[in-house]
């Protein structure tokens, strides 16, 4: 079974479940993801400063991970 993540999940803790997943996050217009500060917010928080919809971001992150773990 695939590994998830939510919104509610520290931008660190969703990077370390997948170094893909920061790929996405850039590919978003989150480029400080590998910033100290930005590692210790959200995803929710993170989407807010960037003007992004975290649910967009969850779901594709969560698809991402349910297609790889196929």
């Amino acid at each position: 079974m695939a590994k998830k993540i939510s919104s509610d999940m520290l931008i660190n803790d969703i990077i370390s479940i997948d170094p893909g997943n920061a790929a996405i996050l850039m590919a978003a217009g989150m480029h400080c993801v590998n910033c100290m500060a930005a590692a210790g917010e959200t995803l929710e928080e993170a989407a807010a400063v960037h003007g992004l919809d975290p649910k967009e971001l969850e779901d594709e992150i969560n698809d991402y991970l349910e297609k790889k773990g196929e």
